[in-house]
């Protein structure tokens, strides 16, 4: 299965797989009378045709009708965009002084309303208000959102591989860290290793706090030194295909103080009891509530109060890191099978220190699954961890 342009065991979306996923945005339009549905130079358009583009200030995206995928370009970006791994549809273009929105309209035509994804600039949508009216417009992400939060069998294969390699990369990381070493050598060394394991873009992000730096949970400025007796936080993660794995890990090289020992413990327990939490039909705050209750049983918090739980127990993942539905208070979206999030209730000591554990999991027909199995100890923590093999 594995190649040199693939070296995976796991495959890459097919094109298969991408046309049953717009038969079934087609289906969504159909049942809401949507006549088409614009996507911009996001996520959604790699999910449903495959086009991979940065976004910039010229529309460049696909329209979506009942019977047609039109990729919508500047004219001097066509010849790119026919070289690329794509879905088969027309191309239709713009130049320089013409009006992409208007292109888009004629060929919506001139009745039925316009899906527009979520995710498009403000200027883009001002376009399309001048263009076709606003109450021609609609959101497409009451459409597109409820399908790419559940994930196929091979969305989960992707970020199940995805995930053992930066866990790999974790434990490799682990045993190189030393007294004096800077937060910057690790983060360049979590991506040369992400890179050799077979993520083409290396790191897609790296967190390596020490001390109270892990307090903040994304990270200090300035590029400190690792000392003795410093708790070390590392948050990494990388992509394949696109989707992503993203996995934090909370632990020290030398003895704890009674006191960080009492957090991770806690945070570890919080985690649990989210997990426990997750079963088909509950609701995402349900599992937010879970973690907190456990946080709060311990004399912190309550609710975001410090010490305590700053921050969501968890979002959801795919080929965006931080995708709806989200495990907060609020969210009443029920679990179902191919949902996919990360359970990261964190503890923050403010000026202290911090304890983020974060893993993921999936539903099953059968209950949720973790993709890698939690940290077990605060001070040896990867002696469970098997090196990866292929």
């Amino acid at each position: 299965m594995a190649d040199a342009m693939w070296p995976h065991p796991v495959p890459p979306i097919s094109s298969e797989e991408r046309d049953a996923r717009l038969a079934r945005l087609r289906a969504n339009m159909d049942e809401s009378g949507i006549k088409g549905v614009l996507l911009g130079s996001t996520e959604s358009l790699r999910y449903f045709t495959g086009l991979v583009w940065k976004p910039s200030e010229r529309l460049l995206g696909a329209l979506i009708t009942d019977e047609r995928l039109v990729y919508i370009a500047p004219r001097f970006e066509r010849s790119k965009v026919e070289t690329l791994p794509i879905l088969p549809g027309d191309i239709a273009t713009w130049e320089e002084h013409e009006n992409p929105y208007a292109l888009v309209r004629d060929l919506l035509g001139s009745r039925g309303r316009l899906a527009l994804d979520e995710q498009l600039p403000l200027f883009a949508y001002h376009g399309f208000v001048a263009a076709l009216g606003v109450d021609r417009l609609a959101d497409a992400g009451l459409l597109v959102r409820p399908l790419r939060a559940r994930k196929s069998p091979a969305e989960i294969a992707l970020m199940a591989r995805a995930k053992a390699i930066t866990i790999e990369v974790h434990r490799r990381a682990h045993a190189m860290l030393k007294p004096g070493i800077r937060s910057s050598e690790v983060v360049a060394f979590i991506d040369t290793q992400h890179r050799a394991l077979g993520a083409p873009g290396g790191s897609n992000f790296c967190i390596a706090s020490f001390g109270d730096a892990t307090s903040l949970p994304h990270g200090a400025d300035g590029d400190p030194a690792l000392q003795r007796g410093d708790l070390i936080l590392v948050d990494t993660g990388c992509r394949l295909d696109g989707y992503h794995s993203d996995i934090t890990r909370t632990y020290m090289l030398d003895e704890p103080t009674r006191e960080i020992e009492r957090i991770w413990t806690i945070q570890k327990e919080a985690q649990e009891a989210a997990f426990a939490a997750a079963h088909l039909g509950a609701t995402c705050e349900s599992v937010d509530r879970a973690a907190r209750s456990v946080i709060e049983a311990h004399g912190l918090g309550p609710d975001y109060r410090l010490p305590g739980l700053p921050h969501r127990t968890g979002h959801g993942i795919g080929l965006e890191i931080h995708e709806v539905p989200n495990l907060v208070r609020g969210d009443e979206t029920e679990l179902a099978t191919g949902m996919c999030f990360s359970n990261e209730p964190m503890i923050v000591v403010p000026g202290q220190f911090g304890v983020r554990l974060e893993d993921h999991f999936y539903m099953t027909d059968s209950g949720a699954r973790w993709f890698t199995q939690p940290q077990a100890s605060l001070i040896d923590p990867f002696s469970d961890v098997a090196p990866l093999t292929e």
